[in-house]
């Protein structure tokens, strides 16, 4: 059996090094067309976000600079699709030739090591620094086909833990909540026209800055539910279902609501602070803040929507906020004020998995920080 598979030194310190990184450090495989002999491993939430294993065999200088000059090419496609601005590399080769010089502080972000057994890996200094426990984890007490067993079991344990973890949170989940946001949309416009009082009840019930400040503060919640015709609510219960249901699908229900509500009041506030008197309408200063929150989620998902946040959602919020500068009778304000709420307020609440405690006690605080600055322009300076 143990003649079955071949093991030399090179293979079993890329073995060992595979499952440290994978199953310890959980960096995960990138797929990249047209290289050999190569693995590229990212974990864009490590100090080292990219690490490569360099197998193949390096003879020369021209060699190795051409090998540089490629991982800086990949690097600048990796960070347009992570909306990376900085990633360091470690590339480690495990079979450089004798005569190759290699200048490890020449570039901090591209770090080069040299290894041909596992005594250079625990004598090199930024590996020590970088992942001190690494040499400590790369002695086994298997060997030859056990080893490889092992290291191969434990990887593709963690690779179906981690497939689990992406199915939850990606897997299609039927969106109730935004269901039921839409209906209300629907019945606060429909009831009112059926029954003859529409401009009524916009009148009543519409985000209206001295009105609120005079006490009827139920309009910073009623406002957002009521629509200036069918095309605006249309376009409000459209947009709602798109960025909706994925929201609710990523984030759960309850963070869910929270940030579409939290949204919809730093819309309002921020509108009734700076459009003066001017009544206020509509669901878009909470849809702007769901596309805040889809930033924020995209941003520790960007290796899966990277592409997505870049190409499609980002331009899509710049030229909503384009059109509402350019165009009359668009409440801007209520759209900055929502998609900055937005992003805040998860924060606070975090992406499962992803954002940390101190990160969310940070974002709590700024959150609430900027509720009661919005409030407090709001409801008592404004009003001066």
């Amino acid at each position: 059996m143990d003649n079955e598979i071949k093991l030399d030194d090179k293979n079993i310190i890329t073995m060992k090094l595979l499952h440290y990184f994978i199953t310890e450090k959980n960096y995960n495989p990138i797929i990249l067309q047209g290289v050999d002999n190569e693995i590229w491993l990212e974990n864009l939430d490590e100090e080292c976000k990219i690490v490569r294993i360099v197998s193949n065999h390096i003879h020369n200088d021209e060699q190795f600079n051409f090998d540089i000059f490629k991982t800086k090419r990949i690097l600048k496609k990796i960070k347009k699709k992570t909306l990376s601005f900085k990633i360091n590399v470690m590339s480690i080769f495990l079979s450089l030739g004798d005569n190759i010089t290699v200048d490890i502080n020449s570039d901090p972000k591209l770090m080069s090591i040299n290894v041909h057994d596992e005594k250079d890996i625990n004598d090199n200094g930024f590996i020590k620094k970088i992942f001190p426990d690494l040499s400590k984890k790369m002695k086994y007490s298997e060997e030859g086909i056990e080893l490889f067993m092992k290291i191969t079991g434990d990887i593709n344990k963690h690779n179906r833990e981690d497939a689990s973890k992406l199915d939850k949170v990606f897997r299609s989940k039927t969106p109730y909540v935004t269901y039921f946001l839409m209906a209300a949309c629907v019945i606060f416009y429909l009831v009112p026209i059926l029954s003859g009082h529409y401009g009524d009840v916009i009148d009543l019930y519409c985000i209206h800055g001295p009105s609120i400040r005079a006490g009827q503060y139920y309009r910073l919640l009623t406002g957002i539910f009521l629509h200036g015709g069918l095309l605006h609510l249309i376009c409000n219960t459209y947009a709602l279902y798109i960025i909706g249901s994925q929201i609710e699908s990523y984030l759960g229900r309850v963070k869910y609501l929270i940030i579409y509500f939290y949204s919809a009041f730093c819309g309002a506030l921020l509108s009734i602070t700076l459009s003066g008197g001017v009544g206020s309408i509509g669901a878009s200063g909470a849809i702007f803040g769901l596309m805040g929150a889809m930033v924020y989620f995209g941003y520790y998902y960007r290796v899966f929507l990277g592409n997505v946040v870049k190409s499609q959602l980002i331009p899509i919020i710049a030229l909503n906020l384009f059109l509402g500068f350019a165009s009359s009778g668009i409440d801007n304000f209520a759209h900055i004020g929502g998609l900055i709420g937005g992003v805040l307020i998860t924060i606070a609440l975090g992406v499962k998995d992803k954002t940390s405690n101190f990160e969310k006690i940070n974002g709590w605080i700024i959150a609430l920080m900027f509720l009661i600055f919005l409030g407090y322009m709001g409801l008592v300076v404004a009003g001066h």
